[in-house]
């Protein structure tokens, strides 16, 4: 059977719940759900989707580097948002975090999220 080991970082919100940060098994990241929490304060950041978007990608840039991976090593994403009238604001950002690597993605509306935050992005990576 293969090993499933837990990712924890210091450099990323602790976990909301009874599950990890991320789990790593067979070269495979499946980094959960990353939500606008500064790690330092424990507190959702303050500001539009764009803010929320930027710090959502540095917590789950955080994740996979403590996991053996990065961005660059992102194969797919889902992206919720509270609202889709957000979508472009969010995506602009998104853009700038991932450069020309272009994971697959999904992006789906949903009606709430942890904390009252406007995006969460979960990801599935290769270590590198």
């Amino acid at each position: 059977m293969t090993e499933i080991a837990a990712v924890r970082t210091e450099h990323a919100p602790e976990a909301l719940g009874p599950y990890s940060q991320a789990v790593v098994t067979g070269g495979w990241i499946f980094a959960s759900g990353q939500i606008p929490i500064d790690p330092r304060t424990g507190s959702p950041v303050e500001g539009d989707v764009q803010d929320q978007t930027d710090r959502v990608l540095r917590n789950l840039a955080a994740v996979l580097a403590a996991a053996g991976g990065s961005l660059r090593t992102v194969v797919k994403t889902t992206v919720y948002l509270s609202d889709m009238a957000l979508f472009a604001d969010m995506n602009t950002v998104y853009a700038r975090h991932f450069g020309n690597h272009r994971p697959a993605r999904a992006t789906v509306g949903v009606g709430a999220l942890p904390k009252g935050v406007d995006v969460e992005i979960e990801a599935i990576a290769r270590v590198a």
